[in-house]
């Protein structure tokens, strides 16, 4: 295959931006981190960022393969190339497989790429230098907004990758001014009076003739080698430094172990202690033999540099320019050497600049700042160093550096409003009143990021839109943002720019909102709160998905903040997308979560009202967040009287669980109604029926029947008959108060499983009064409640509970275990055996069975 012709930009700039990024990119953790992002944010196996010179070179990733960093592919196997092929817009390639420009690659062939999203990366002189991309294993349909949010990333790195590359240009400028120094021949010397070591750098030693061998580092051989007719004065001059805790400046002659006699010129300072003793003598010390010669070498480096440079001395008169200062300075040489600083540049005092030259002079210590100047429109890093003649002062243009950071740092917090849109509004639409959380979340994460204040809307049940939240940076206007809100639906015409973002499903950019709003409203308060606010520009998005309206969002910009950029425009997008799709994805599921609660509902009927036997059932669905499942109840009497209780729960949360346990439920029912088929009985032949009609479905249930004699009605008791088939237990509140679990040995399979599976049931005698509780594991079991504490805690609630009237019993527990709200569906069912030997009590209701049961068979069981 033919290598693509790489675009935008020459071949030759394209390699030479390449050079000069590629040292510092290779490895960086902005773009690891930026890749990283990526990866989280489109939900993709990877991401890379590579540079297109030669070949292509890996600099950056998350996802890839070891020893991916610095991996080079050639042109002719290139992704990047491809992508660089196509100018400045993206590649996307939902299935590299199937496209003729990539499908040959090593990387699609051997299946690590399937979908790919490429983005060139655009540097500041136009020039397109390499590629962010994402990549799937698996082929992917990739999202306009998908794409958009790469841009954004990809603006990103291309903003790092030069700030990366200016930071190392600062620190190779900042290197040649001290190698500048270094030029000038300067050894430097540290005198410890305490002590009496003198410490001379390798420059010093050589410039007096010893080497570390033969200097012993005293004073005396400091003096050893100074000239006779200089020696008392040199010496006199180090004293009174000492002595004065002042300055030492001496230029005398030294004689070399050669003979050869150098002039050396010395300055330091005294540094005094708490009770202002001199304690060192530090300074520098050059030879000043060649001074000429040396003032011209270093002068043409001065000359040389591409920075301003200039040296004022202790009277802050200029003693040297080079040629930049006098462009910066707007000065010739002629027209600043000899003047004081001061008189040359009156704007200078009381300024940063005359604050910052004083305290480096003042403190012997470098002072560095940075200062706009307007005429150039530059900005500047400062740095002045003192010295024994004065002060140096060197100017670097920071502008670029300046500016990379700033579109940087927007990107960053662009990014930051995304990824915190997504994370919040995605945890509000699951909670009650979710929706209107959800676009109060949104408003206060777009400010002021991306405005100065902002009204997040929803359309209503009814069709209209409604303001829900008015948000404003400012905590003094936050009021007037909010009564804004409350008044200007009212207010607006049918122009309004809200109304055609609703109507377009644009993005409305409004460069005037006094001429396109304000001049519109009625006087009164809504004027006088929206000329309080002093809008300046604003945008107005819909928020749509699915290719429905679900809400707006109106962003202003106010005094003299400019107006919203494209990549501001794109960010409001991208976050309004992402919220409206959380909306339309609640709406829907809540659609759906009524619809399921309402055909369980209309599945569980009201129950039988046998004599002296009061049945109570409930059924509650779960929260919001989850989804309604298969749980349900049932209560009926079989033809021979015998009351049978049902409680189910079928495995899934979904209306397909749900219409299982309708056809569960009837399937029961008509098995069990039959005289003399029991609890295990029916289990046996519901569980035969689920897998000779192929339902697939798999349950858990409990069945017990209430059966009485004759006899026992005389004695006052009654038997209850059950069986389980993998159900929570049921539990039996005894007329004492005593609270007995109904378990067997081994517990026994669910439906569904096995239907050979041989089931038993169980009989128990209990005296009149007693009540039987069945439930659904909703109630006892869930994220924060293991089942075995769950039961525990739901006997200790029936204990306490139990002399309270049935209905308020089941109430009551259900509050008193699930107090935050229900995570799962939760059904019901409890008979109280009211003693016999008196009149039916009121709160059984009145006794009512079906017609085809005999009342007196029903009243014998």
């Amino acid at each position: 295959m033919t290598a693509p012709e790489p675009a935008p930009g020459s071949p030759g700039d394209r390699l030479a931006a390449v050079r000069r990024l590629e040292s510092t990119a290779l490895g960086s953790r902005a773009l690891q981190r930026l890749t990283g992002l990526a990866v989280r944010l489109l939900g993709a196996d990877a991401a890379a960022v590579s540079l297109l010179g030669d070949v292509e070179t890996v600099v950056g990733g998350d996802g890839l393969p070891a020893g991916s960093l610095g991996r080079q592919v050639p042109l002719t196997d290139s992704l990047c190339a491809v992508t660089l092929a196509g100018g400045t817009e993206p590649l996307v390639v939902p299935d590299t497989a199937r496209d003729p420009r990539v499908g040959s690659f090593s990387a699609v062939v051997g299946s690590l790429v399937g979908g790919y999203v490429g983005v060139p990366l655009v540097v500041f002189d136009g020039s397109a230098v390499g590629a962010l991309a994402v990549y799937t294993r698996r082929p992917r349909a990739w999202s306009p907004s998908d794409v958009t949010l790469l841009r954004q990333l990809a603006d990103a790195a291309a903003t790092e990758l030069e700030l990366s590359a200016l930071s190392r240009e600062f620190e190779v400028h900042r290197l040649r001014f001290e190698l500048a120094i270094d030029a000038a021949e300067i050894g430097s010397f540290d005198w410890d009076l305490a002590t009496g070591r003198l410490v001379w750098d390798d420059r010093l030693v050589e410039i007096f003739g010893y080497d570390r061998d033969t200097f012993d580092e005293t004073l005396e051989a400091f003096s050893a080698r100074v000239h006779p007719d200089d020696r008392a004065r040199a010496l006199d001059a180090v004293r009174a430094a000492v002595d004065t805790c002042g300055d030492f400046d001496a230029e005398f002659r030294i004689v070399l172990p050669t003979g050869e006699t150098r002039w050396l010129q010395g300055r330091g300072r005294a540094v005094a202690d708490d009770l202002g003793r001199a304690t060192r003598l530090l300074g520098a010390g050059f030879d000043t033999t060649s001074q000429r010669h040396t003032d011209a070498r270093v002068a043409r480096v001065l000359e040389a540099m591409k920075s301003a440079f200039f040296s004022l001395d202790r009277k802050w008169r200029f003693t040297y320019v080079n040629s930049e200062s006098e462009r910066v300075l707007d000065r010739t040489r002629e027209e600043l050497l000899g003047f004081s600083i001061w008189d040359a540049f009156p704007g200078t005092v009381d300024s940063a600049f005359e604050e910052n030259y004083r305290s480096a002079m003042a403190t012997g210590q470098e002072r560095v700042f940075e200062s706009y100047y307007p005429p150039f429109d530059t900005w500047y890093e400062v740095r002045a160093w003192p010295g024994p003649d004065g002060l140096s002062v060197y100017f670097l243009d920071v502008t670029e550096r300046r500016v990379a950071e700033a579109q940087a740092s927007r990107s960053a917090a662009r990014l930051a409003v995304i990824a915190q849109v997504a994370a919040e509004v995605s945890d509000a639409v699951g909670e009650v009143g979710g929706e209107e959380e959800a676009v109060r979340r949104l408003a206060r994460a777009v400010v002021p990021v991306l405005g100065d204040w902002v009204i997040a809307s929803l359309i209503g049940e009814d069709g209209r839109l409604h303001d829900i939240v008015g948000w404003h940076a400012d905590p003094e206007m936050r009021d007037l943002a909010v009564r804004y809100s409350d008044l200007r639906l009212s207010a607006l015409t049918s122009t309004a720019p809200i109304v055609e973002a609703l109507r377009s499903g644009q993005p409305m950019i409004v460069d005037d909102v006094p001429e396109a709003v304000g001049r519109t409203l009625p006087a009164g308060e809504v004027r006088e709160v929206f000329e309080a606010l002093d809008p300046r520009t604003a945008v107005a998005l819909s928020l749509r998905a699915r290719g429905r309206t679900v809400g707006a969002l109106s962003v202003y910009t106010s005094g003299d903040r400019p107006p919203a950029d494209a990549d501001d425009v794109a960010t409001l997008r991208e976050v309004a997308d992402r919220v409206a799709l959380a909306l339309d994805n609640s709406r829907l599921y809540e659609q759906q979560r009524r619809l399921a609660e309402g055909l369980q509902r209309s599945l569980l009927t009201a129950p039988p009202e046998p004599d002296h036997a009061e049945i109570v059932v409930r059924y509650r669905p779960a929260m919001r967040a989850a989804e309604v499942g298969g749980d349900w109840y049932d209560a009926f009497l079989q033809p021979s009287g015998a009351t049978v209780l049902v409680i189910g729960d079928v495995v899934g949360h979904d209306t397909a669980a749900a219409a299982a346990m309708g056809q569960l439920r009837g399937m029961l029912r008509g098995i069990a109604y039959r005289d003399g088929a029991g609890p295990a009985a029916v289990l046996t032949e519901l569980d035969a029926a689920i897998q000779g009609l192929g339902m697939g479905t798999m349950a858990t249930a409990a069945i017990a029947r209430i059966e009485q004699t004759a006899q026992e009605r005389a004695a006052g008791t009654t038997r209850l008959r059950w069986s389980n088939a993998g159900h929570p237990p049921p539990l039996l509140i005894h007329h004492d108060g005593r609270i007995e679990e109904l378990i067997t040995s081994r517990a026994q399979l669910m439906l569904g499983v096995d239907p050979a599976t041989a089931r038993t049931e169980a009989v128990v005698t209990v005296r009149r009064g007693a009540t039987l509780f069945l439930y659904t594991d909703g109630l006892v079991e869930g994220r924060d409640l293991p089942l075995d504490d769950g039961i525990a805690r739901l006997k200790a609630a029936l204990a306490e509970l139990v002399e309270r009237p049935l209905g308020e019993l089941c109430d009551a527990v259900i509050e008193r275990l699930r107090p935050e709200g229900l995570q799962d569906d939760v059904a019901l069912v409890a008979i109280r055996l009211h003693p016999e030997d008196r009149p039916r009590p009121p709160e059984a209701g009145p006794e009512h069975v079906p017609d085809l049961v005999d009342p007196q068979r029903a009243a014998e069981g």
